[in-house]
């Protein structure tokens, strides 16, 4: 009689004694299957693109990276989030005019997630559509230079600088004395070029007469409402609102987004932790090898 139960139910006993003895190399089989899974399966591609923009701004190359991704022919549309206080006048003009040549290529709707300020409202500014979430802040369209001087704290610790220098202006910004009338005059005319070509950008971009900057610029901050009636923004929304708004404008009817879905992000764990045990086997193989 017990052999007829173990005939019947063979079917299942004989799998869980098979994993019992082959633990080891059942394990191995699976592991491999999901490090493999990705690739057999395929991933879909994308037809819209988010690019972020977080932080202070000092280098454009990262960002520069994401704007040149999302010019392949099979996206349709960009999304820029920015979440940005701006920084480096030269790395934001960098992002601009990258921004400016996407948007010729292919809708561009820019969202104030939080700030879009200073450099980082400058980087955005060519976009089709700049939709603000209500509780950001926008604006401080303007240009500044801090310097220090700290001639007090070197004379206490006795401090001296000798310096030897060719040209009027080799000094301006020494951190030892305060600036002469003429170097400071030289800094104002470097600040005031620099606010005067931020302003021209921002007036083309957004269809805005330069001589109304005193309503739109002079370093002064926004609240997205009142960003919305200087026209510096297009919209108040949420984020979801921005992405429904570069859907319409881009035209695809089935949206896939380069952003990465909780599945994709739990496969890239389990893989990363399988391609890790692997490694671990292997270099324990190796070294037991190597052990006299």
């Amino acid at each position: 009689m017990s052999g007829f139960f173990r005939k019947l139910f063979y079917p299942i006993t004989a799998p869980i004694v098979f994993i019992q003895n082959h633990f080891k190399a059942v394990l191995l089989v699976l592991i491999f299957l999901l490090l493999f899974l990705g690739s057999l399966s395929g991933p879909r591609q994308p037809n819209l693109y988010r690019i972020e923009l977080y932080g202070a701004i000092f280098n454009a190359d990262s960002f520069l990276a994401q704007v040149e991704a999302a010019k392949a022919d099979h996206i349709k549309g960009v999304l820029l989030v920015v979440d940005s206080p701006g920084g480096a006048v030269a790395p934001s003009v960098e992002m601009m005019m990258a921004i400016r040549d996407l948007s010729r290529q292919k809708p561009v709707v820019a969202y104030a997630a939080d700030t879009m300020a200073s450099g980082s409202y400058y980087a955005s500014v060519w976009a089709e559509e700049i939709v603000a979430n209500p509780g950001g802040i926008i604006g401080s369209i303007g240009v500044i230079a801090e310097g220090y001087n700290i001639a007090k704290l070197l004379d206490t610790i006795g401090v001296k600088f000798n310096v030897v220098k060719a040209g009027e202006y080799k000094e301006v910004g020494a951190v030892y004395r305060d600036p002469t009338p003429a170097e400071k005059a030289q800094l104002e005319g470097f600040i005031n070029d620099t606010y005067n070509m931020f302003v021209s950008d921002v007036a083309e971009a957004r269809g805005l007469n330069v001589e109304d900057a005193s309503m739109f610029a002079n370093g002064r901050i926004f609240t997205p409402n009142q960003a919305l009636k200087a026209q510096l923004i297009d919209h108040l929304g949420s984020l979801d609102f921005a992405k429904k708004r570069l859907i319409e404008l881009s035209g695809v009817s089935h949206p896939i987004w380069n952003e990465k879905s909780d599945l994709d992000r739990f496969m890239e764990r389990v893989q990363g932790e399988a391609k890790s045990f692997v490694s671990a086997l292997l270099t324990t193989k190796i070294k037991a090898s190597l052990d006299p």
